[in-house]
């Protein structure tokens, strides 16, 4: 029996939650716990060492959040969860304090691009919970702004994507720096060696926690895959998004890139925003919040925000580029079919890329279903040229990668 089916009719009662956090996910309205909250919350509250593996959007955040809060609750100490990119700070801090304010617990979010003078203030407010980068986590060691001697909790949410960001220095560091007694969660989609060596190294007899195989993809995604000439992305891209009218997040490789896509598809008249490492933060915080809110129908992105993004309503991802590490697929179509809606992955791939695409196979362990468009040339793994369905696949009015 699939793992989610056994739990569908569970609830938080009976975890080992303490009443007035029951009452409040009552009032968030949170009635049924997922498989990995079902399974890590008993366990991190006991105060166990954990390694979560589970797909993207399955509610990890909460999974450590509950045990995490309730060990606070009952004596001194702080927590401290690390995460690779701001706007999964932002985001993690956003579903927490819900849950920590009832109980007088003050949150900080140590990120880079963000005033070192406003998180030296929030830091002198004694936070009892700091979500932090890594980088500027240790720029504040480096400074003696923060002392590392009454943390008892450590999370690392999505550490797969750290070491992959070349965090994995940064992250020794705190840990080296760390109380010895401490509890340590680690949680990701995707578990590989980098991150085993940490479990070893820095866990005390960590407990595995794996309720779908790494690299195991959302269940309720439809997923696609085009095989077409670079030439013809453009045209593609154009027709998907005028069959498709709900939330679109779309991946590309490199920030020109996302920035010239994103100039094409507002010439199309589309609302659309762009989130990459050349963006301030304001400016990614304020793209983020208009997708949210629908002020933007299209966000534009690179693999920065394929961890950062929690909107419950994105009805199709489409990577333009095929992301440059083959887990990350498994992060960037999980924004969409989140909190048990439907939702669709379609990915471009031209036709030097079949190793790429062989390797995103392997880690899902399934075939990516080739689909076609009626108006679009189709061609073959390594094959230059072949028919057109249509030639009408060529009067793309998109940007500068339509034909001439």
């Amino acid at each position: 029996m699939n793992p989610i089916d056994q739990n569908s009719n569970k609830s938080f009662y009976g975890l080992g939650i303490a009443p007035k956090i029951l009452e409040l996910l009552n009032r968030m309205r949170f009635k049924t716990p997922t498989p990995i909250q079902y399974k890590a919350i008993p366990m991190a509250i006991e105060g166990k060492d954990i390694v979560g593996v589970a797909q993207t959007g399955t509610g990890k955040t909460l999974a450590f959040g509950i045990p995490m809060i309730q060990r606070l609750a009952q004596g001194p100490g702080r927590a401290l969860i690390l995460v690779p990119t701001r706007e999964l700070a932002l985001q993690v801090e956003e579903a927490l304090i819900k849950l920590a304010r009832p109980f007088g617990m003050g949150t900080a979010v140590l990120i880079g691009g963000a005033s070192m003078g406003n998180q030296l203030r929030m830091l002198r407010r004694s936070p009892r919970i700091i979500i932090a980068t890594p980088g500027r986590f240790n720029d504040h060691l480096r400074q003696r702004t923060l002392r590392l001697n009454d943390f008892k909790i450590l999370v690392l949410d999505e550490a797969d994507r750290m070491l992959d960001m070349g965090f994995m220095p940064q992250i020794e560091q705190v840990l080296r720096n760390l109380p010895k007694e401490r509890q340590t969660m680690l949680f990701s989609a995707t578990i590989p060696e980098k991150v085993v060596k940490i479990a070893t190294q820095y866990m005390k007899l960590p407990v595995s926690v794996e309720i779908a195989r790494s690299g195991t993809a959302a269940k309720n995604v439809t997923q696609e895959l085009f095989i077409i000439n670079k030439e013809d992305k453009n045209a593609l891209l154009e027709k998907l998004l005028y069959q498709y009218r709900g939330a679109v997040l779309i991946f590309i490789r490199t920030k020109r890139g996302a920035a010239r896509i994103t100039r094409g598809i507002r010439a199309l008249g589309h609302n659309a925003a762009e989130i990459h490492s050349d963006r301030s933060l304001r400016q990614r915080r304020d793209a983020l919040d208009g997708f949210k809110t629908g002020r933007f129908r299209i966000l534009v992105a690179t693999d920065i925000a394929a961890r950062g993004i929690d909107v419950k309503e994105i009805e199709l991802v489409i990577n333009y580029d095929l992301p440059d590490d083959a887990e990350n697929y498994v992060h960037r179509i999980g924004r969409t079919g989140r909190a048990s809606h439907e939702g669709r992955a379609i990915s471009f791939a031209t036709p030097d890329q079949r190793g790429d695409v062989r390797s995103i196979e392997r880690i899902m362990q399934k075939a990516l279903p080739i689909v076609r468009h009626p108006e679009i040339s189709t061609v073959s793994f390594h094959t230059s040229r072949a028919r057109s369905f249509s030639p009408r696949g060529r009067g793309s009015r998109f940007g500068r990668g339509r034909r001439r």
